[in-house]
């Protein structure tokens, strides 16, 4: 089971049917799953890729016999179990290839991948050294050459490759637009621009060699090439996008170096016509798999969005409004992923404690919402966490003030004193958050 916790959880009626829905969704996405769809091998030497699922393809197929290396490379939050499902699928197929995650990877059992566990969500030298090892991996392919890649969220810190490798300003880039509330297309705009490893990037370095990359979206409305900053997309963007919007933001001003290390991405065709991106799986699998779900259990479920943004406190409310507009054994589902404007540097919390925090005023009896990280990490140990009557009380029981932790962004030590939050622990998975909001 997913959530850890679920029977200490499953207090009431609706919780327990809300648990179950979310766990439904969890597994829907499981890495080992998905992979195992994607990658197929036939016979000893027929490979199938994709499943056609979201990249308007049939799959791919390849007699490697004919093939020359095959490099597989796997980035972000589920490249762990993704590079084990591909070594015991390909085996001794695996020329060579690098695994670099944000938790540790099991041995390579062949021992021709090299796996790096590099920190999220700052850059530094682990991961510099594991961007390094990719494109080294990369350097010298011909066009009978394949390239495997699989790429998650959480890649685009992993892939740090700067122009000066002794420059650590993008943290501090970072920093200031994730504080500011600014979105994740805003931030990866600009993770593209400065890094020699993002926005298409590992395509070039790939070049001239045959590209498949798998890519499990974790950015609302699956745009492709801003997940992990898109390695293997061509970019659409250009430097003086990520310029303005540093300039928006009031970082341009504040960094150490010229335009803060920006540099332009490759525009070149040529180095992307041997490229095939598919989307492996998106937040609509884990939402359609809540769906059924609940609708197996007797409510009116209905997805109301799957690329769902804002700020966490609005989009609590929207949601929690929604519900008490529902009728009763309704099921309302949405995916994406909200932003908080940070107000108090010393607050502790993520953007899913902040959704539970903010709609708790409004939650009526035989209500409940839950917000959850599918990765397992609401920016700390918690997934994300359940708010309902019984949260109210826990709350008000441990004499914590709930409208101050929000107004301070401290969620986390108020829910981790009151309990109702959610463990699942790295989950192994990552399509962006999830919200379901229930009533008996």
């Amino acid at each position: 089971m997913k959530i850890k916790n679920f029977d200490d959880l499953a207090t009431t009626d609706a919780r327990r049917a809300t648990l179950a829905i979310a766990e439904a969704g969890l597994e829907a996405i499981d890495t080992e799953t998905v992979m195992r769809d994607m990658i197929r091998m036939e016979d000893d030497h027929t490979l199938h890729l994709g499943d056609g699922v979201g990249s308007g393809t049939q799959p791919l197929t390849f007699d490697l016999d004919t093939v020359g290396d095959v490099v597989f490379i796997a980035i972000g939050k589920c490249a762990a179990e993704a590079g084990a499902v591909a070594e015991d699928i390909l085996g001794e197929h695996i020329s060579r290839g690098v695994v670099v995650d944000v938790k540790a990877c099991p041995p390579s059992k062949t021992g021709r991948i090299a796996a790096f566990c590099g920190t999220h969500p700052l850059p530094s030298d682990e991961n510099l050294h594991a961007a390094q090892a990719i494109v080294a991996a990369l350097k010298g392919l011909s066009e009978k050459d394949l390239v495997i890649f699989m790429v998650s969220g959480g890649g685009s810190t992993l892939l740090f490759l700067p122009q000066d490798p002794a420059n650590r300003e993008e943290a501090n880039i970072f920093t200031i637009l994730t504080d500011a509330g600014a979105g994740i297309e805003e931030i990866n705009t600009v993770r593209k621009h400065v890094s020699y490893a993002r926005g298409g990037y590992l395509a070039k370095d790939a070049y001239p060699a045959r590209v498949v990359s798998l890519i499990i979206s974790d950015v609302p409305g699956d745009d492709i090439s801003f997940v992990a900053s898109g390695p293997t997309v061509k970019d659409t963007s250009t430097a003086e996008d990520a310029a303005e919007i540093l300039e928006r933001y009031g970082v341009l001003k504040t960094c150490s170096l010229e335009r803060c290390g920006l540099i332009e991405t490759p525009k070149e065709d040529e180095y992307f016509k041997r490229v095939t991106n598919i989307l492996a799986v998106s937040n609509g699998k884990a939402l359609e798999a809540m769906r059924r779900t609940a609708k197996k259990m007797g409510f009116a479920a209905e997805v109301r969005g799957t690329k769902l943004t804002g700020e966490a406190e609005k989009v609590a409310k929207m949601v929690a409004f929604e519900l008490r507009s529902a009728p009763a054994r309704s099921v309302l589902l949405w995916g994406g992923e909200t932003t908080v404007t940070v107000r108090n540097a010393n607050g502790e919390g993520g953007r899913n404690l902040q959704v539970c925090l903010a709609a708790l005023p409004a939650i009526e009896e035989h209500e409940v919402i839950l917000s959850l990280a599918s990765d397992g990490r609401d920016h700390g140990e918690f997934a994300g966490a359940l708010c309902d009557a019984v949260t109210r009380k826990a709350i008000a029981d441990a004499g914590l003030d709930a409208a101050a932790a929000l107004a301070a962004d401290d969620s986390y030590p108020l829910f981790r004193k009151a309990g109702n939050w959610i463990m699942t622990g790295d989950t192994g998975s990552n399509v962006s958050d999830i919200i379901i909001a229930l009533k008996l």
